[in-house]
This record gives structure tokens, sequence and C-alpha cells, in this order.
């Protein structure tokens, strides 16, 4: 069976330096870019062409109105003034016309940080996630996401789990996200957060699965649905259980250690490359580092 070739791209990003938590808890710095790191945000004005519609949701925060003040000043200073702000809130406010209709119209759809089950239990099983799949499927349309929003674009998600107690069996909760990408699954904040151990127990439980952490200030670009390009100032960590060969997390108790072997860990920086499908790593460079 021949793959469809996939015309859309993928933006999650990891977050980034007192941004999403500072957000959160309502610290907003107004003459300052607090939420991305303006580099990031030029990927995608890039990617969606400059001057083109970019549609914001605020889901996943508790605190929308303030977030979708810092990203259309964001955009306004990269040359964008075209930014709409989704303020859905409910399930009953996915599909209204003119939500859907503003998606019809869209060049770049933007989920905010926050909480990712927020994305999942609202989004899931709606009109617009067909919407936005199609899209992302047959369209050059992008489809970005930081923090939550960056989590939620994987089939497999995780959306709870203490990196002091991500060793232990069941200590990982994992859901349904919004199936952007079938293969991977992703977590945010990586580094900072100590989700090392996370993000193994997730891949341990789907070795089949690659794991993407992202730090702060950091992302991917995804093309053509499986091929990965670092971007930003920190790093991007590829996990890679396809050759796991001994694995407890089937018979270990509940609260237990897990313990597993032989899952290859890739670092990678601004410029390097990665395919979900081949796994195989380029360390290519770009010119300009981020």
């Amino acid at each position: 069976m021949i793959q469809q070739t996939i015309k859309g791209i993928l933006i999650p990003v990891g977050g980034a330096e007192d941004k999403g938590t500072d957000l959160e808890k309502g610290v907003i710095e107004r003459n300052r870019m607090n939420f991305f790191e303006l580099g990031i945000l030029k990927q995608i004005v890039d990617k969606i062409g400059g001057q083109k519609r970019i549609e914001v949701v605020t889901t996943a925060s508790s605190i929308a109105d303030e977030v979708i003040d810092n990203y259309v000043s964001a955009f306004e200073k990269l040359g964008d003034t075209n930014v709409g702000h989704m303020r859905i809130r409910e399930r009953k406010d996915v599909d209204a016309p003119d939500m859907l209709d503003r998606l019809k119209k869209a060049d770049c759809v933007m989920f905010s940080g926050g909480n990712q089950l927020r994305l999942s239990s609202i989004f899931g099983g709606t009109r617009f996630l067909e919407i936005i799949k199609y899209r992302y499927h047959n369209e050059k349309f992008v489809i970005a996401g930081t923090s939550a929003g960056a989590m939620a674009m994987s089939h497999t998600m995780i959306y709870e789990g203490n990196a002091t107690t991500a060793h232990l069996k069941g200590e990982v909760k994992m859901t349904t996200g919004l199936g952007f990408m079938d293969n991977v699954i992703i977590d945010s904040h990586f580094d900072k957060r100590g989700r090392f151990p996370r993000l193994a127990q997730a891949v341990a439980a789907n070795p089949g699965a690659i794991g993407i952490g992202l730090s702060e200030d950091t992302g991917v670009i995804v093309e053509n649905g499986n091929q990965i390009t670092a971007i930003g100032s920190g790093a991007v960590y590829i996990f890679d259980g396809k050759n796991i060969d001994h694995n407890n997390i089937g018979d270990a108790e509940t609260g237990k250690p897990i313990s597993f072997s032989n899952m290859i860990v890739h670092i990678m920086c601004s410029g390097n490359r990665y395919n979900t499908s081949t796994r195989v790593f380029e360390a290519n460079a770009l010119t300009e580092v981020f």
C-alpha cells in the first residue's frame, strides 16, 4: 500500500524559559516576548509565507485572553498582523459554524500551552479536528503548538507524570491525543523539568513509537509527516525503542521500578534531522543558529 504524501507542516515547540509556567501563573511581561523566542516564531511565519492568517487556539490555557495578547504582540514584531483568537472553552463551541469557517480560511493554526488533556477531551471526535487533519494531509497547512499544544499533536499523548516517580510503573499517564502523528510521543519542557524517565517509560510501553523530547525554546519542523528538523537554542531528544530486548514493564507490579535495555537515544541540535519512518539521524547543520 502506497502511503499518501502529507503536504502540511507540524511545528511542535517545547515551551520557553519562564514562559509557559509564568504565563499560567498570570505573570505577564508585556514589554518582553516571554512565551516564544522570536527566532522560533519566525520559523512559523516563514513556513506559512509571511503575512498570512494565523488562528491561535487557547483552549489549553486557563488565561486565554492574556495568552492571545502575547501572541499578537509577538507576531506583530515579525510583521504579521493577521492573527485571530479561537477562544474555544467547551465542546459545544468547537463545531460552531463561524469556527469551522475560520478554520477553513486559516493558513496556520497554533495551539497554546496549558493542559493538554483539555485539548484531547474538547477536540476529540469533532468536525473541527476532521477538517484540520484533512487540511494537514492535503494542503500546505501549518499546525504549530507549544508545551501542551505540542504534546497533544501525537496519537499517544502523555497527560500526567511526575518526574521524580516516572521510573515507577503506572506513574506516567497516557491517553489519545489529536493524532496528527501516529508513530510518535512528544514531551515538552524536557530537560528543565527532568522528564527523561517519563518519556522513556512512555516509549518502553509503546516501543513502536518514537519519543520526541523538546527542550524549552526548542522545537522541530515536521515535513512529509516523518522528516523532522530541530530548531531553536536547546536540544531535541529522540527515543527509539525498536531494538529494546529486556523490558519488564509488562510484568512489573504497579508502583514498582521498571527496567529495559537497548533503547537508542539521539540528541539533536538546531539543523540536525531525523526520519521517524527510517529511524535515521542526519547531522546536518543550519548556517544560522537560533
